[in-house]
């Protein structure tokens, strides 16, 4: 018995962040969380990203699981080149060339711009719980808006998180912060959380 193939495909979507473009396959893309590249030399461990650059209009790309989150200069307007970013992504994919050949070491900046440790936290506690309620209720709807979110420390009450992708730059991403994240961790962890800040 033969098996099919199932062909694949790749459609673009809109995001809250005009700037960012979403083009989600139907297939797994890369083995990570997601990988982030704001220039050319950083996307040298993915062949797509590192491609996907040499267009003069693109500023940032984000690859999760099955989506890649392209965010642009506002040199062009995406109706203009979002079925060619479309169709280069689908090709890349269909000829079987990597997506990513190295897995990226885990950095953090802080609040300078300096990279940092990435943050420990301990195992069972409030930090803990906090981390369990982004990943099971905070993630899966930032990952539809083309981002990610990740926690970045807790302390006074205060919590302090890491929007990516899409999500980043988005003119919306306080609205989420303080209205979405803030209310989730507060109906969840009553009296542990005062707030929720960008790292």
């Amino acid at each position: 018995m033969e098996i099919q193939r199932v062909p694949v495909s790749v459609y673009a979507e809109m995001t809250p962040n005009p700037g960012v473009m979403k083009f989600v396959a139907n297939k797994r893309l890369i083995d990570v969380d997601h990988v982030e590249f704001a220039n050319i030399e950083e996307a040298q461990i993915s062949p797509l990203a590192a491609a996907l650059f040499t267009f003069p209009f693109v500023k940032n790309v984000f690859i999760s699981t099955n989506f890649i989150a392209v965010e642009k200069f506002n040199v062009v307007e995406w109706d203009a080149v979002t079925q060619e970013l479309r169709q280069f992504i689908l090709a890349h994919i269909q000829e079987g060339k990597a997506v990513l050949t190295a897995v990226p070491p885990q950095k953090k900046v802080d609040a300078l711009g300096e990279e940092a440790e990435a943050p420990t936290y301990a195992e069972d506690g409030i930090e803990a719980r906090i981390v369990e309620i982004l990943e099971e209720y905070v993630k899966p709807a930032v990952a539809q808006d083309g981002g990610n979110i990740v926690f970045a420390g807790y302390e006074n009450k205060i919590v302090k998180v890491q929007l990516q992708g899409a999500c980043a730059g988005c003119p919306s991403s306080t609205l989420t912060l303080q209205q979405g994240i803030k209310n989730i961790l507060q109906r969840m962890l009553p009296t542990l959380v005062d707030d929720v800040v960008p790292a």
